[in-house]
């Protein structure tokens, strides 16, 4: 089992992957801006990355994914 600190490192660096090519600056599901509230939680949904502002946001993500990937999907491209 990883420990908290093994899984936040993890969580850093995938952070530091994906950056320069995410849509939005602030979460899915809150509004509020990524980075505020400590890294942004990330995961993978699908195929698709989508980033939350906290590790409240992802459980709410998952009772309606569509309702927040339509978010990703006519955000503007960052490129």
């Amino acid at each position: 089992m990883k420990t908290p600190a093994i899984l936040l490192a993890m969580l850093m660096m995938s952070n530091l992957a994906f950056a320069g090519n995410y849509p939005l600056t602030t979460c899915v599901v809150s509004g509020e801006k990524l980075g505020e509230m400590g890294p942004p939680i990330v995961i993978n949904y699908k195929g698709t990355e989508v980033r939350f502002c906290c590790d409240g946001c992802p459980k709410k993500f998952y009772k309606d994914p569509e309702k927040y990937l339509a978010k990703l999907k006519t955000a503007p491209s960052s490129h």
